[in-house]
């Protein structure tokens, strides 16, 4: 089973629970293989650090380009980096791209960018993509002030687009965070798919200690 990875904004910790659902995954002897299919802003090396650290996690042998087969350079909504590169995104080399990794690994955990509905070109976005691909959903909710009308407007998306939501992980980025137990306990009361994790607040993200949060066993498959 695969899965496709949203979060309730851009900087919700998509990448740190994407590897470490890879990481998770590898460790019960599978091939797995991340997939960031857009992704703005890159390195010195003309490379997205959030691809790189999913080709890192990967457990078989992938080429840079076949991780992460839209490379823009600016950090900036995906579409307008494109615009400004002249790229058009386009779904069906994605799905394409998509295919030929869910040919060679067991596991493939596709990151979107930013939230759900972000844009990808002129009339398509993250939600057609994921629906195009036919996998269940994964949120990572962004634990901080405002986070409940976030996740609560992201599952109304998916439910509108027809995806399934496999679970959602709670990942705490304000460490001090006001009733933060509170906030989990009514987004678990207003949403449907399970809770699969909660990601306790990290100074310093680390894949290994978030991948021991998840229930994997709660995720739909």
């Amino acid at each position: 089973m695969s899965y496709f990875i949203t979060g309730t904004d851009t900087g919700v910790g998509k990448t740190l629970i994407g590897c470490a659902l890879l990481q998770g995954f590898a460790a019960s002897g599978r091939r797995v293989a991340g997939f960031k299919p857009v992704a703005a802003g890159v390195d010195a090396d003309g490379m997205n650090d959030d691809a790189k650290a999913l080709l890192a996690t990967s457990n078989i042998p992938l080429s840079y380009g076949q991780v992460n087969p839209y490379c823009l350079h600016e950090a900036i909504a995906p579409h307008i980096a494109a615009s400004h590169e002249n790229i058009r995104i386009e779904l069906p080399r994605i799905i394409a791209a998509y295919r030929e990794l869910a040919a060679k690994a067991d596991v493939v955990i596709v990151e979107g960018a930013g939230g759900f509905l972000v844009p990808l070109n002129g009339k398509q976005s993250v939600a057609d993509l994921a629906r195009e691909l036919g996998l269940p959903v994964i949120i990572v909710v962004g634990m901080r002030l405002g986070c409940l009308n976030h996740a609560l407007l992201t599952m109304k998306a998916v439910d509108d687009y027809g995806v399934q939501c496999a679970g959602w992980i709670a990942n705490v980025l304000d460490g001090a965070m006001p009733a933060l137990r509170s906030n989990i306990d009514a987004l678990r009361a207003c949403i449907s798919a399970p809770l699969v994790g909660v990601v306790p607040y990290m100074a310093v993200p680390h894949v290994r200690f978030a991948a021991e949060q998840i229930d994997f066993r709660r995720m739909d498959n």
